[in-house]
């Protein structure tokens, strides 16, 4: 079991030396025993004030992670499990009306066990507050970066940790929806890992707590520095003339020596952090790259394909990565790069089309300024969906094609033998593209 912190030691773990705040709270009146008048309920938060030196179970207050200042939410999980009642409603909404007052990202830093039975459905009745508050929150533009520790159960985790931009979880921490005293007696405990949280797309990463504040000084720093330029394409990493047939440029973009997704983010972008998973259970890191960038001391957000047939997962978190760089005001870059959308059996059982269509809707409703850099293969509508209309650019070695030109034969029921033939009629060079204003031009 990982170790437990306090609030305070948590809040001392991240925030510069001498920067933490505690906003001012001036609690109401309370009944006797609570909402409910549960027995014995003053004497056990009594009780949990004079073990933890806390009036409630989270403390809230303004720092600076990492020279950049933040609300700081910090769950004290010794006061009666870091539960919500009503007066923790209270002091979170105080705290998220602070952040949006002077434009300040908010920081949960994460360990309940849920709501506060003592209370009951009143206590439950604040995971609406909050999420309320999220999204007034999110809606004024401002970051939400979740740190998930042990425990991250309940109502808490449904809320101000799911529900975050960006989620970090610590590792070996216990997280999950259902409670340990409420699962199953039969369930797998590894399903309610940090770890598992992470391999199910429900999490961007796990740190260690050494590695905390400079893995949430690096978000904030992005998410809270855009870029105010267009993003310029990458310039081609391969020097090479244009093809000469349209089957040679398919054979230059499936070349297994060409510059991938990876080698342009490395040489465009000083540093990166990776966003990871759809939020509906799927991550494809082996088809799309996403995630926010440094680029000349401002964030460009990216969603680069790697080569590979791009699953559903892939499209759904370029989707996520796209609207959440939009609403932050950030602008983004898309590398092209896949021979088409996966079209197996389990990619139409995980929704191919209504994930590529995500895509699209997050494209073209955008409002920031989207490049796109086509650097390998163009495959059809999975490579379209991350195009930028008439702001995509084109590398010597790679094509866009309405389909590759086996599948365009073998639908026009032409033989193998035609393969080559038809690549040409379907003009996919980079010139050609460029000739019928597919592309803006040639990097």
């Amino acid at each position: 079991m990982p170790e437990r912190r306090s609030a305070r030691a948590v809040l001392a773990l991240v925030a510069d030396p001498g920067t933490f705040a505690e906003l001012p709270f001036s609690p109401g009146e309370s009944a006797p025993d609570g909402p409910l008048g549960w027995q014995g309920y003053d004497a056990s938060r009594a009780r949990a004030a004079a073990r933890t030196g806390e009036e409630e179970s989270v403390v809230c207050g303004t720092a600076r992670v990492e020279g950049t200042p933040a609300v700081l939410i910090a769950f004290e999980f010794g006061f009666l499990g870091g539960s919500l009642g009503e007066r923790t409603g209270d002091r979170l909404e105080a705290a998220y009306v602070h952040a949006r007052a002077h434009r300040l990202p908010v920081v949960p830093l994460i360990a309940t066990g849920g709501s506060r039975m003592q209370e009951g459905m009143l206590a439950l009745s604040q995971l609406q507050r909050v999420a309320r508050q999220s999204a007034l929150t999110r809606e004024a533009g401002l970051p939400q970066i979740a740190v998930l520790r042990d425990p991250t159960t309940g109502g808490g985790w449904a809320t101000l940790g799911a529900g975050a931009d960006v989620v970090l979880a610590l590792s070996g921490a216990q997280v999950g929806f259902a409670g340990s005293r409420v699962r199953p007696p039969d369930t797998d405990p590894s399903a309610y890992t940090a770890e598992s949280q992470l391999a199910a797309g429900s999490a961007d990463a796990v740190v260690a707590p050494a590695e905390l504040k400079e893995a949430l000084g690096a978000w904030l720093r992005l998410l809270t520095s855009p870029s105010a330029d267009v993003p310029a394409p990458p310039a081609a990493l391969r020097s090479a003339g244009l093809p000469a047939t349209g089957w040679d440029a398919v054979q230059r973009a499936r070349a297994p020596e060409r510059p991938r997704a990876q080698a342009y983010l490395d040489v465009y972008f000083t540093h990166r952090r990776a966003l990871s998973g759809d939020r509906c259970g799927g991550t494809d890191p082996g088809g799309v790259l996403c995630g926010f960038g440094e680029r000349e001391g401002r964030t460009v957000a990216y969603a680069a394909q790697t080569g590979a047939p791009t699953r559903p997962a892939g499209f759904r978190t370029a989707a996520r990565l796209i609207r959440l760089a939009d609403r932050l005001g950030i602008p983004v870059l898309t590398l092209v790069d896949t021979p088409g959308a996966a079209n197996d059996a389990e990619a139409e059982r995980q929704g191919a089309g209504a994930a590529i269509a995500e895509v699209f809707g997050a494209v073209a409703a955008a409002r920031v300024p989207i490049t796109t850099l086509v650097i390998g293969e163009g495959g059809s509508g999975g490579a379209l969906a991350l195009a930028a209309p008439a702001h995509t650019w084109a590398t010597p070695d790679s094509y866009f094609s309405v389909i590759a030109p086996e599948l365009a034969a073998a639908i026009l029921k032409r033989p193998v033998q035609e393969v080559r033939t038809t690549a040409d009629q379907l003009r996919i060079r980079p010139q050609d593209l460029l000739e019928l204003g597919v592309i803006r031009g040639i990097v």
